[in-house]
This record gives structure tokens, C-alpha cells and sequence, in this order.
């Protein structure tokens, strides 16, 4: 059976798609992830881990230390692990309906956002914010061509991002439900190379 992703077969960009770890991954901090990519370019790429939830912090926590008081109490807003890069740094996912009083979102398509100012934490805090969000700390980079490689390397299978995948589904099941948009079941994975 040929690798499920080829150099050949890695697509020119990868913004707005999601990156799914392969059981062989060899770098611990990505083992089981689904990242959203953010932007990818021949410079590197950005993006942010979706399913690695935060055991240190809350959201109704994040916005205490930001002395945030939201009316009626902090919502329900996961807050995960982005990646190792800047883990101070908070980024909100968020779908493309809102946009920052700053002018400071990243639009990574016509159904995701990207903001890393706190006027997004003060306006979901107070309901304004957009229609479905998630919080993450830090985020993963890569330089130019290291992505590539690790595709190339069967580290990474990339998929379409769906709003439902990046906000509905349960943090623990996002890794199965992403393998499956592909029509992959995990038990059929291999940590060996070229092998699915």
C-alpha cells in the first residue's frame, strides 16, 4: 500500500486544513493532535493545537488574572494547548463573524478567525464575541520546508477543517473524528512508515 501523503501529494497550502498526527510521531508534545493551520506559507507555518485541553487554567480563570468581569459569569470556552512556541500567549480561534474593534484578527477563511488581542477575551466575556471560540495557549511553528518534511515523513495526515470538527466536537474525540473525515479508523494506522 502506497503512503497515504507523498511529497506529491502535500498540497501547496495548507491554511485553514487540519493536521492530524500519525501514531509514529516522533515528537511527544504533538503525539495524538489535530492542529489548525492558521497560515502556511514557503516562509513556515502557524497553528494550533485543537485538542490538548489546559488542566492548569480556565477560561473563567484566564479572564480573572485579565481582570475581566464578565455580567452572569465567565462562559464555557475551552482553553487548550496551541503548541510550544510563546505558551504566555493566548490566541482565540474563533469563527469568521467577528472581528476585532483593533482590526487585529487573522481571517484564515470565510469561516475562521484568529485573535490574539484581549479585546476578543472582553467582548466574549460580555457576549459580544463570536458565534463559536476556542482558546488556546501557545502555538506550533515550523520553518520553511520542516512541514513538508514531516508530511513527507508520514508524520502528519492533512484533512479539511469544519467549524463542527473545530468547535462541536468533544476535545477528546477530535483526533478519531478528524482520521475519520478521511475514512481512516484508528485501529487501521501503522507507526511505521508508508504503512495505513
Amino acid at each position: 500500500m502506497e503512503p497515504l501523503n507523498t511529497p506529491a501529494l502535500v498540497p501547496e497550502d495548507l491554511t485553514g486544513k487540519v493536521l492530524i498526527a500519525m501514531p509514529g510521531m516522533g515528537d511527544p508534545r504533538f503525539a495524538g493532535s489535530v492542529v489548525f493551520m492558521c497560515s502556511h506559507s514557503p516562509e513556515g507555518a502557524m497553528g494550533l493545537i485543537v485538542n490538548k485541553r489546559m488542566a492548569e487554567v480556565t477560561f473563567a480563570e484566564m479572564l480573572e488574572q485579565l481582570e475581566i468581569v464578565p455580567p452572569g459569569g465567565a462562559p464555557d470556552m475551552p482553553v487548550c494547548f496551541g503548541g510550544p512556541v510563546e505558551m504566555r500567549r493566548g490566541f482565540v480561534l474563533h469563527t469568521s463573524d467577528y472581528h476585532s474593534a483593533k482590526n487585529e484578527s487573522l481571517v484564515v477563511d470565510h469561516r475562521f478567525a484568529m485573535t490574539a488581542t484581549v479585546d476578543i477575551l472582553e467582548d466574549i466575556a460580555h457576549r459580544r464575541g463570536p458565534l463559536k471560540a476556542l482558546m488556546a495557549l501557545g502555538y506550533s511553528g515550523w520553518g520553511p520546508g520542516q512541514l513538508e518534511a514531516e508530511i513527507a515523513d508520514n508524520g502528519w495526515l492533512t484533512a479539511e477543517a469544519t467549524p463542527d470538527l473545530i468547535f462541536s466536537t468533544a476535545i477528546d474525540r477530535k483526533w478519531e473524528a478528524a482520521l475519520q473525515s478521511l475514512g481512516v479508523h484508528p485501529l487501521m494506522l501503522s507507526s511505521e512508515a508508508g504503512h495505513a
